[in-house]
C-alpha cells in the first residue's frame, strides 16, 4: 500500500504541484490539511497502540502503524514523518514490554522485530518519497518562473505539465488544460506537414520551428516552438516536453522590414535616378587616423596633399548599383560595373576632396556637380547627392544620388549660343544704327562746310573778289564746323561710361557663380580650377552682371592660354584684401594660370582695343574688362610671376555701408 501511495502522490506531483498547478489553494487550508493529518496520524497510533496493548488477539498488529507513518508523510514534512516514525516505534516497543515483559518470548518477538521493520522500511520510503515530491516541486517552481510558454504531454498528445506562463499567455488554467489533446486545444497550424516535423523529432530528438496557436479569447499568434523527447528509466519514451516563445510582434515587426525591404529594392531599380551604394568605412578609418578633428583644418590637408585624396578614391568600393546608373554609364550587367569611385571620377575631379571633409566633419548630406566616366571613356555630366551615414550607425554605407545632365548641358549650350548670336545681331545693329546716326548727323554739317568753302573759293577767284561774300562764307563754314563738332562731343558723350547704381556684393560668391559659368569649358579643357577666398571678405561696390563677365573673360582666355601646354593646368582663383596709399583699402582678385605666360612685347598693349594674340580674336575682350573694372572705379593688371604662367589682378573699392550707392 505505500508503494501505490507514494507513485499516486510522484504522478500527482508531475501533473499539479501542490505549490504551483493548484493556485486556488490558500496557505490556511493548507495549513488545515497539515493539522489535520497530524490529528489523524496521533488518534490512529493511539487507536492502535490501545488495541494491541488490550487486544488479546495474537498477530503483529504493531504493523499497522506504517498507516501512522504514511498519514504523516501526507503533509510534506519530513519533520512530521521522523516524529511519526520515533511515536509509532516507541508505541511499538511499550506495547510489547507492558504486554510480555522485558525477556523474549519466541513467536511475539518475532512479530514485534516485524513490526518495527516494516515502520523503518515506511519510514525510509517515505522520507525518500519526500524527498522527490520536492525535488519535483521546486523543479515545477523554476519551469513557473519561465516567461516562455512550457507543457508537456504524453505519447497520445494529451497535456500533463502546463505552466504559469501558459495560463498567462494562452488563456486557460492549468486544470482546464490538463487532461486536454495539445493541437486540438490550441488550434495548432503548422508551416510544413504535422508528420514531418514527428519524423524529425523521432530521428533526432528534438524538433524546432514557428507554429500558430489560438489563445482562449479567440487570437491567434506566432509562437517559436521548441520540441524534446521525454524517455523513462528504460529508455522508452514517455512524453514531450514542449517550450513555446511568444514571437507574434516580431514577426509583424519582421514582416514590416521585408515588406519595407521589398519596397526600398522597387524604388532603387526603378527609379531614373542613378543610385550608387559606396562603402566608406576605408575613408572613415583613414580620416580618423589624421587626428584632425578641426574642419577647416581638415579641408586644408586634404587640398595639400591630393595624393592622399587619390590613394581614399581607390580604397572607397562600389557595392551596389540601380539600373539607371547602369544605363548612365554604359554598362550592360553589373558584372561590368566600376569597382570603386576611383574607376567612375575623372583625373580632373573637384569634389571629392570636399566630399570626404564633410564626411569627416559628420555632415549628414552633401550635393555637387562633376563629370563621370563611362565604361567606353566618355564623360557624362552629372550633379550628385550624398547622403552619409552618422557616426552611431557604426558602418560606411553611403547612398549617391546621381542625375543625368546632360541634355540639360546641350539646351544651355544652345541658351547660351542662341544667346550669344543675339548679343552679336544686337551689337550688328546697333552699330548698324550708330553708324547710320553718326552719317546723318555729321553729313549735314559737313556738307554745309564743302558747300560753303566752294562758295567762297568762287567769290575769292572772281576778278574782282567780293570779300563780303568770302567774308560770309567763311563764317558759315565756322558755324557748321562748330555744329559738327557738337555732333562729335554728343556722340563721345553716349559712349563715354555713364554712372550707374551699383550693390554691394559678396566676393566669394561672385567668384563662384562666375566659376560655375566656365565649369564645362574649363573642364573641357582639362583645367583644374582652386578657388581660395579669404573668410569674412569685406563686400564689393559694383554691378554683378558686369563684374561676372569680366570674371568670365579672365577665366575663359587661361582656359584657353594652357590649351595647348603639355604640363599641369591649374587656374588658382584668391581673393583678399590689399592696401593702397592712395585709394585705401580694396578687395584684390589675382587669376594665375600655369600656361605659357605673355610674351614681354605684348605685355604694354594686351588691353588696347582691336590688339590680339589669336588668329580668330577682335581684340576687345580685355578692353573692355579693363574698362568695366575702371567704371566701377577699379584697376586691371596683369603680371607674368617668375615660376612661369600669367597673373590678372583686379582690384575693387570696398563698400563701406553694405547698400547700394
Amino acid at each position: 500500500m505505500s508503494s501505490r501511495f507514494s507513485a499516486a502522490r510522484y504522478n500527482a506531483s508531475r501533473s499539479a504541484p501542490p505549490d504551483t498547478a493548484l493556485p486556488q489553494r490558500s496557505f490556511f487550508s493548507a495549513a488545515m490539511n497539515t493539522t489535520a493529518l497530524r490529528i489523524a496520524a496521533g488518534l490512529l497510533a493511539l487507536c492502535i497502540f490501545l488495541f494491541d496493548t488490550l487486544s488479546p488477539l495474537e498477530g503483529a498488529v504493531a504493523v499497522l502503524y506504517v498507516l501512522v507513518v504514511l498519514l504523516a508523510a501526507g503533509t510534506g514534512r519530513r519533520g512530521d514523518i521522523l516524529v511519526a516514525a520515533v511515536t509509532s516505534l516507541t508505541l511499538t516497543v511499550v506495547a510489547y514490554v507492558d504486554t510480555h515483559g522485558p525477556s523474549l518470548a519466541g513467536a511475539p518477538t518475532l512479530r514485534a522485530l516485524v513490526s518495527v521493520a516494516a515502520i523503518t522500511i515506511a519510514t525510509l520510503l517515505s522520507l525518500k518519497n519526500q524527498a522527490a515530491t520536492a525535488t519535483l516541486a521546486a523543479q515545477a517552481r523554476l519551469l513557473n518562473l519561465s516567461h516562455d510558454m512550457i507543457f508537456v504531454r504524453d505519447t497520445f498528445g494529451q497535456i500533463t505539465f502546463w505552466n504559469r506562463a501558459s495560463e498567462e499567455t494562452y488563456g486557460w488554467s492549468a486544470a482546464e488544460a490538463t487532461g486536454r489533446i495539445a493541437d486540438e486545444l490550441l488550434e495548432t497550424r503548422y508551416a510544413l506537414p504535422r508528420d514531418a516535423a514527428d519524423r524529425v523529432l523521432h530521428d533526432t530528438g528534438r524538433w524546432d520551428g514557428t507554429l500558430e496557436h489560438r489563445t482562449k479569447a479567440g487570437a491567434r499568434i506566432t509562437v517559436e516552438s521548441r520540441w524534446a523527447l521525454q524517455h523513462d528509466a528504460r529508455g522508452r519514451i514517455v512524453g514531450v516536453f514542449e517550450t513555446n516563445r511568444d514571437v507574434t510582434e516580431r514577426e509583424a515587426a519582421h514582416a514590416a522590414l521585408v515588406q519595407s525591404e521589398r519596397r526600398y529594392r522597387r524604388m532603387f531599380d526603378a527609379t531614373r535616378v542613378g543610385v550608387v551604394q559606396e562603402d566608406w568605412s576605408a575613408a572613415r578609418r583613414e580620416l580618423a587616423a589624421l587626428d584632425l578633428a578641426n574642419g577647416e583644418t581638415l579641408a586644408a590637408h586634404l587640398a595639400a596633399h591630393p595624393e592622399f585624396v587619390a590613394r581614399l578614391r581607390k580604397v572607397t568600393k562600389i557595392v551596389d548599383v540601380n539600373p539607371a546608373f547602369l544605363s548612365m554609364i554604359g554598362a550592360g550587367c553589373p558584372s561590368d560595373l566600376h569597382q570603386t569611385v576611383d574607376d567612375v571620377l575623372s583625373d580632373s575631379d573637384p569634389t571629392f576632396g570636399p566630399a570626404l571633409a564633410a564626411f569627416a566633419r559628420g555632415e549628414s548630406f552633401h550635393e555637387g556637380e562633376t563629370e563621370i566616366v563611362r565604361t567606353d571613356g566618355s564623360r557624362v555630366p552629372v550633379i550628385f547627392a550624398i547622403t552619409f551615414p552618422t557616426v552611431d550607425d557604426g558602418d560606411g554605407n553611403v547612398l549617391v544620388f546621381v542625375v543625368d545632365i546632360t541634355e540639360r548641358r546641350q539646351a544651355q549650350d544652345a541658351v547660351l549660343q542662341a544667346q550669344a548670336e543675339l548679343a552679336h545681331a544686337a551689337r550688328v545693329a546697333t552699330l548698324g544704327e550708330l553708324t547710320a546716326s553718326i552719317a546723318h548727323e555729321v553729313n549735314q554739317p559737313l556738307m554745309a562746310v564743302v558747300t560753303n568753302g566752294e562758295a567762297a573759293l568762287r567769290w575769292l577767284r572772281r576778278d574782282k573778289p567780293d570779300l563780303q561774300e568770302v567774308d560770309s562764307a567763311i563764317g558759315r563754314v565756322v558755324s557748321e564746323g562748330r555744329r559738327a563738332s557738337e555732333i562729335v562731343k554728343r556722340i563721345r558723350a553716349f559712349l563715354t561710361k555713364a554712372p550707374t547704381r551699383s550693390n554691394a556684393l559678396d566676393v566669394a560668391a561672385l567668384i563662384e557663380e562666375a566659376a560655375q559659368l566656365v565649369q564645362r569649358e574649363l573642364a573641357r579643357a582639362e583645367v583644374e580650377l582652386r578657388i581660395e577666398a579669404a573668410a569674412d571678405l569685406p563686400p564689393v561696390i559694383g554691378d554683378r552682371i558686369q563684374l561676372q563677365q569680366v570674371l568670365v573673360n579672365l577665366m575663359v582666355n587661361a582656359g584657353q592660354a594652357m590649351t595647348e601646354h603639355d604640363g599641369r593646368r591649374l587656374l588658382t582663383i584668391t581673393a583678399g584684401q590689399a592696401d593702397c596709399q592712395v585709394e585705401g583699402r580694396r578687395v584684390e582678385i589675382a587669376l594665375r594660370d600655369t600656361g605659357p605666360g605673355i610674351s614681354p612685347q605684348h605685355l604694354e598693349r594686351l588691353f588696347d582695343p582691336f590688339f590680339t594674340t589669336k588668329p580668330e580674336g577682335m581684340g576687345m575682350g580685355l578692353a573692355i574688362c579693363r574698362t568695366t573694372a575702371e567704371a566701377h572705379g577699379g584697376k586691371l593688371s596683369v603680371e607674368n610671376p617668375p615660376d612661369g604662367g600669367a597673373t590678372f589682378r583686379l582690384t575693387l573699392p570696398i563698400s563701406h555701408h553694405g547698400t547700394a550707392v
